[in-house]
């Protein structure tokens, strides 16, 4: 196993993108110290609680900050942009940063219908788009090559990681209950590639470790809030809640059971109960890699979460072996 990071700089309530964009380069530095092998950032747009709009840009300032940590985009949502554009900007990044870029592509718009249509989205099809932004790394006008990820929840996303020889990334995080059918479907589909002979699976999934079972708790209403506004107003919830006021948001049954729901795949607790969880996840999918997204409001804390989770798998991180 290998461990790493997906973080989307969220925003709160009281402070401003700017901060969280420093904080999401400072996370890095810090998990960089810790082993993490990654630290890939999403695209978001126009959602008031993430500040990551920009993956290249966020990209090209996290590996300046760093040293030998991967960075990269997890992902650039490819119908948002002309695929010539991503591989020129993901090119720049990986000449200037030799062997420490990935470009992790998915197909989702990242925002509401009303910013899809500023978007201009193209409606050309996915597959042809990936075909084509490929290409142009065969194409010795681009800078450098980058790595090609293919991101997905679902199985059609991982059949064609599978087909086209990709490493594929599933959001657990996102579509838990797809994890299992998503993964054997990428495996059953893959055929060896010149950019992978044989499969690799990284999931993705939420995880909030603190000190004690309580602690890690009490910093998940946060995210226990974001889950029921998400449900009734999609990504334009406003900005994430910290937990001394979310912890006292009164929910009806039927809210207190939305949440129970959604959390239940998640991985929550203090160290013996993350450990489990973990452990669990990575058994049940056989992934090649964990990587980790968390929402914790206090900066010390979001670091700590991350400190704990490296210490709990540093046995598994000192065996890793990898061609990824």
């Amino acid at each position: 196993m290998r461990l790493s990071v997906l973080d989307t700089a969220p925003v709160w309530q009281g402070s401003t993108p700017a901060r969280s964009l420093r904080d999401t380069v400072d996370l890095a530095k810090h998990v960089e110290r810790f082993g993490y092998r990654r630290f890939w950032v999403a695209e978001h747009h126009l959602a008031p609680s993430i500040a990551s709009t920009s993956p290249a840009v966020l990209v090209g300032q996290l590996a300046s900050a760093t040293t030998t940590i991967r960075v990269g985009s997890g992902g650039v949502l490819l119908p948002n942009h002309p695929p010539l554009i991503v591989a020129e900007q993901f090119g720049t990044l990986a000449a200037l940063h030799p062997d420490r870029i990935d470009l992790g592509i998915g197909r989702a718009p990242g925002s509401d219908p009303d910013t899809v249509r500023l978007l201009r989205r193209s409606e050309a099809d996915f597959p042809a788009q990936l075909a084509e932004l490929r290409g142009y790394f065969t194409n010795d006008m681009i800078p450098a090559a980058v790595p090609v990820w293919l991101l997905g929840s679902s199985a059609s996303s991982a059949r064609l990681a599978g087909e086209l020889g990709l490493p594929y990334a599933f959001a657990h995080h996102f579509n838990p209950g797809e994890a299992l059918p998503a993964v054997a479907a990428y495996r059953d589909s893959f055929k060896p590639s010149a950019a992978l002979a044989q499969p690799y699976v990284l999931v993705c999934t939420l995880v909030i470790a603190a000190d004690t079972d309580e602690r890690a708790r009490f910093l998940t209403s946060s995210l226990a809030l974001m889950i029921v506004r998400m449900s009734a107003g999609g990504l334009n919830h406003g900005r994430h809640v910290p937990p001394e006021i979310a912890v006292n948001q009164p929910y009806t049954d039927a809210e207190r059971q939305l949440i129970k729901d959604r959390m239940a795949p998640r991985v929550i607790g203090g160290p013996d109960t993350v450990r489990r969880g973990i452990a669990s996840l990575m058994a049940s999918t056989q992934a090649d890699e964990l990587m980790v997204i968390t929402l914790i409001h206090d900066q010390a804390e979001r670091i700590r979460c991350y400190e704990l989770i490296a210490d709990l798998t540093s046995s598994a991180l000192e065996v890793a072996d990898s061609p990824m």
